[in-house]
């Protein structure tokens, strides 16, 4: 099943506004306190996510018994999960090893698989096990629509509990607190709602255009949110790194259940949501190598492989421009003897080609030169070294692109090329590639420290340099108004 790009396609309302970036060798995550007296057969966990990595372990609510090595009394959500299968595993515990009170997996026959790194999807996770009919006690949609009929499905009992009443806590982004197991994408608008089974349409509505999109807390179709002792609505929109109203798990529900972060910073919360999609790279689109290279920061650090000497190639999730005028930064890490080069593509070729192979690609390359297709300019700009920080401009309205370094436009602003819109046949795609080295790229949510601070005209991006006027970072809003 392919997710849509969704929520972006229009330029204004924002709803959603923050995510948070969970990085899983970071070990990042959030935890609340122990639960008081929860209700552990009827709940509602619903959120928005954008997977990054291989899996995602969305959250757990339950622990480890104690003396134990293997057992859990918990609920437990994993997207992704499997030998590279991507599919979903939906986990209770009743503490007996090897029993569940509850289990669905989908798999890559008869389920949807959650590997597309370039989609927002929402997922509602609504439990009664009091309910009569079996298949009322979960009742589980993805992006508005109610799943069932996946490969393997456990039902709850009627009357069981999911997970203990006694020395619970809630984690997102990890799987126990004794467990190395951690997420890594970007989360936006978590609910978690104590004592009610709510469906989908609290939480979303489908728009004019088709598209499941968020809705505003008391103005879905089904009504307002009560809460609940325990539950809680984390909307990320601080920064700070302690359990209260100014931390990245403040509880604006009005219950203050605030959730402490664990190895989260300020940078990690950002502004790619649902409404407003940026590109990342992707780690499923790019040249096979004998050794593969690692994507973090939410798909937006690339370290190339240490191995055979083949350039590993970053292409952005957000494709084939055809028209208006863009930009983003690549901080470049190099290595010895090792190629890099950031620009876009007419053509980017993933499996066993190269973002570059295509004769209708611009890129700028580490020494300062310019190549076009199998063609170097020769001298073009300023070589650049670790640390520099590359902008690239690129003008599909007018076929020229630009490129920066360290905030200084190149060549004296002349354009590398000017005729990108005389050969361009699908459109133009940020790329970038290395050897050995490390590309971070920022299409407006940047993985590394800024000093400055610029948005583009349309108040978009956080960006180290200023925007060149007139040009717009990658993201969905930008493409409903220009592309």
């Amino acid at each position: 099943m392919v997710f849509p790009i969704v929520g972006g396609n229009q330029s204004t309302g924002d709803i959603v506004t923050n995510s948070l970036r969970f990085n899983d060798d970071d070990s990042a995550y959030l935890t609340s306190g122990t639960l008081s007296s929860p209700n552990t057969d009827k709940f509602t966990v619903s959120f928005w996510v954008k997977i990054s990595g291989a899996r995602a372990n969305i959250f757990s609510i339950g622990k480890r018994l104690t003396g134990e090595t293997g057992d859990y009394y918990a609920l437990t959500v994993d997207l992704g999960s499997g030998t590279g299968s991507g599919r979903l595993s939906l986990g209770g515990y009743n503490g007996v090893a090897d029993s569940n009170t509850i289990a669905v997996n989908t798999d890559t026959t008869t389920g949807p698989l959650f590997r597309d790194p370039s989609a927002w999807q929402h997922h509602v996770y609504a439990f009664d096990t009091g309910q009569g009919t079996a298949g009322n006690r979960l009742k589980w949609y993805l992006n508005g629509v109610l799943q069932s009929g996946y490969n393997t499905t456990t039902t709850p009992s009627q009357n069981v509990d999911l997970f203990d009443s006694s020395g619970t806590a809630f984690r997102i982004g990890r799987m126990y607190n004794d467990e190395s197991r951690y997420m890594d994408g970007y989360l936006a608008e978590f609910y978690y709602v104590d004592g009610q089974q709510y469906d989908h349409t609290y939480f979303g509505e489908t728009n004019d255009n088709g598209v499941w999109v968020p809705v505003e807390n008391g103005k879905g179709a089904g009504g307002a949110i009560t809460f609940g002792t325990n539950g809680f609505y984390l909307q990320f929109k601080e920064t700070g790194t302690s359990a209260n109203a100014s931390g990245m798990g403040a509880d604006t529900s009005g219950n203050g259940n605030h959730l402490t972060p664990t190895n989260l910073a300020a940078l990690d919360v950002v502004t790619d949501t649902p409404q407003n999609n940026f590109a990342v790279i992707n780690p499923l689109h790019r040249r096979l190598t004998n050794n593969d290279p690692a994507y973090s920061e939410g798909n937006l650090k690339l370290t190339g492989q240490t191995g055979d000497g083949q350039n590993n190639n970053a292409i952005a999730t957000i494709q084939h421009l055809k028209s208006g005028k863009w930009y983003f930064e690549c901080k470049a890490t190099l290595a010895a003897n090792g190629n890099f080069g950031v620009g876009i593509s007419d053509n980017p070729v993933g499996t066993n080609g190269n973002a570059a192979s295509d004769s209708n690609h611009v890129w700028y390359n580490k020494d300062g030169t310019i190549n076009y297709g199998t063609s170097s300019s020769g001298s073009y700009g300023n070589s650049y070294t670790n640390g520099d920080i590359i902008g690239v401009a690129f003008d599909l309205d007018n076929g020229a692109i630009y490129f920066y370094k360290n905030g200084t436009i190149q060549n004296s602003g002349t354009a590398a090329r000017t005729d990108l819109l005389t050969t361009m046949a699908e459109g133009y795609t940020p790329i970038g590639f290395n050897n050995k080295g490390v590309s971070e790229f920022n299409f407006g949510n940047p993985s590394f420290s800024i000093s400055s601070g610029n948005s583009d005209a349309n108040g978009h991006g956080n960006f180290e340099y200023a925007v060149p006027s007139g040009y717009f970072a990658v993201n969905t809003k930008n493409l409903a108004e220009y592309g």
